[in-house]
């Protein structure tokens, strides 16, 4: 099968990305002697710079990592929660059945910061200094600008000009927009760090407490007290078509913390894969899983209609009970036991018939779950989001997904295994925060205002996310750590990109450049919250005959272009044996090793 380039292999260390610098940056470290969490830490900051539509700061990240010589993998939290204020009652004064996709009312307390630094501090090796030497590197002396990451400050130029002028001053130097490739920099932010980097260095004392003192700085100094005057002081226009402040405090910010927590675990023909709680979405790929092991699989062509159609149709009813059901299990009980249970799977797979399903139909368990969609039928004050900003990402008006969010993953020679999907503080999501250099998150737009649902705003709930890296064990051995950008598609590209390695033998990068294809079937976790039944994206490079019957069986299929869907990384270990692939759509993804 054609690739678009070799699986990189090795025994000293792989690392793959979303952006080739962060790749660079990973090896670089464990060249040096850090371990694999030192290199995703260092990796994680990178991306902050070079992908500042995707991720940054003020933004969150989950982790699932395996460290050589424990048993088990962790997951780490870094997913931030609603502020104190963040009632329905307190958007339904505002007159909005909706979370706003952008602005400062949709921002949660930002959690990337303090989760990177706690991975640093318990499992890396480096000091501070060291692992955000590259962010400080690139971000004051420049980074070549990606053509996505201009094109995104060039439509959002008269916004930036007339509403968010802190982000014109940051992304429009000299009045203009920069171009894609011009070394572009944010001394800002690389002041921001060393100024944290400074204040933290206690003297004569360990790594841990200077990582500490980070972090309290963080969460109790210069930043929250610059956040909380920004978003007491400041009302943004946001996607609503009004402007409102911030209900984000400095008190909510020191309130909270990164934290560990184990995995939700599904096996699989010999594989273990693990994912976060049912504040991701990742027990939907369990689901998923769960719901195709009563499918022969393997008998079909990866690429023909058979095996599209019952991937899909399994992810409708997967994904209609995340609608359904999940929700910060901290406030809801999510019972992930009966949704991953053989019985319960069974009664769900009976749905599924030789034609396209266009129904919603999540599964009954008594006593839980919640209205589809939160209850809302009409946004109030839906704007066109060209206008105010993207609510996702690099998501055009038309559907077609491009990519968003950024990923990463690393494993060293002593086995030790890091997965992560960072994202939120995109610089199309709410205004710069002067002096700091990055902007909030618009996480809480995936929150509904319905108290029925069990992902209900509240005050301290971690919003339900698309956020959703992956580790697998093979023969309960730690094996492979993958991941994508995506939103919704997240859990479907890597679906496809997993079974395609298990029942057909592919390669990593086979496995990653085979044609894909996603769902738009169930409402949207980005605002304003849509859906489009039935609706199949494929890429062009699929045959007439694949696109045909699918057609035929009911689906409404649009073809995108040939290489448009999905932005995967992967690495594996095996024995002593390395290897790592990325994926090569957009020319910006990318694996190192030796």
């Amino acid at each position: 099968m054609f690739t678009t380039r070799p699986d990189i292999t090795g025994t000293f260390g792989v690392a793959a990305s979303t952006h080739w610098i962060a790749s660079s940056v990973a090896m670089g470290v464990l060249e040096k002697g850090g371990n694999a969490f030192d290199a995703a830490v260092a990796s994680g900051f990178t991306l902050q710079v070079v992908e500042p539509h995707l991720n940054g700061p003020g933004g969150e990240v989950p982790v699932l990592f395996a460290k050589a010589g424990s048993e088990g993998v962790r997951v780490l939290c870094g997913q931030g929660v609603a502020p104190a204020a963040a009632t329905v009652e307190r958007y339904r004064e505002l007159g909005l059945n909706l979370v706003p996709g952008t602005g400062l009312l949709s921002a949660v307390v930002p959690g990337a910061f303090d989760a990177w630094l706690l991975l640093l501090r318990d499992h890396g090796t480096w000091r501070l200094a060291d692992v955000l030497a590259p962010a400080i590197h690139y971000a004051e002396h420049g980074q070549p600008l990606l053509s996505t990451t201009a094109d995104v400050i060039s439509r959002l130029k008269n916004l930036f000009e007339k509403e968010w002028t802190t982000s014109a001053e940051l992304y429009l130097p000299n009045g203009t927009a920069p171009v894609a490739g011009a070394l572009f920099r944010n001394p800002v932010l690389a002041e921001t760090y060393k100024r944290i980097i400074n204040n933290s260095d206690v003297s004569g004392q360990s790594r841990e407490v200077e990582i500490d003192s980070a972090r309290k700085l963080w969460r109790e100094g210069f930043i929250a007290e610059a956040v909380d005057s920004f978003c007491r002081s400041t009302e943004a226009m946001d996607t609503s078509g009004r402007h409102h402040g911030g209900l984000l405090t400095g008190d909510d910010m020191a309130g909270w913390s990164a934290s560990y927590e184990d995995p939700i675990t599904c096996d699989y023909h010999g594989y273990t894969v693990c994912k976060t709680g049912p504040w991701g979405q990742g027990p939907v790929f369990l689901q998923q899983l769960a719901l195709l092991d009563g499918f022969e699989l393997g008998a079909m062509d990866p690429e023909g209609p058979d095996f599209v159609h019952t991937i899909v149709e399994c992810a409708k009813l997967a994904f209609a009970d995340r609608e359904a059901f999940y929700g910060d299990p901290a406030f809801a009980d999510v019972p992930l036991e009966t949704l991953l249970s053989k019985a319960y799977t069974d009664d769900r797979r009976r749905l599924i018939k030789d034609t396209a399903s266009l129904a919603l139909r999540p599964g009954q368990i008594d006593g839980y779950g919640g209205p589809i969609g939160g209850g809302n039928s009409s946004p109030v004050g839906a704007q066109d989001l060209g206008e105010f900003g993207a609510g996702e990402p690099t998501v055009a008006k038309t559907g077609e997904t491009r990519g968003d969010t950024c990923h990463l993953d690393v494993i060293d020679r002593h086995g030790n295994m890091v997965s992560a999907t960072p994202s939120g503080g995109w610089l199309q999501g709410s205004p710069a925060i002067p002096g700091l250099g990055f902007c909030l998150n618009t996480r809480a737009q995936m929150f509904w205002l319905d108290e029925r649902s069990p992902n209900v705003i509240a005050p301290g709930k971690r919003p339900r996310t698309t956020l959703t890296p992956s580790l697998a064990l093979r023969d309960g051995k730690p094996y492979m750590a993958f991941g994508t950008p995506g939103g919704d598609q997240q859990d479907q590209w890597s679906l496809a990109f997993f079974l395609r390695l298990v029942h057909h033998g592919m390669s990593l990068q086979q496995a990653i450049d085979a044609p894909a294809f996603h769902s738009d079937h169930w409402p949207s976790s980005f605002y304003p919250r849509q859906d489009k039944p039935g609706h199949l994206v494929m890429e062009s490079r699929f045959s007439d005959q694949t696109l045909s019957e699918l057609r035929r069986r009911g689906h409404d299929v649009a073809v995108g272009p040939a290489w448009s869907e999905g932005r995967l990384s992967a690495c594996t270990r095996e024995d002593e044996l390395l290897s790592a692939a990325a994926n090569a759509r957009g020319m910006q993804g990318y694996a190192a090793g030796r």
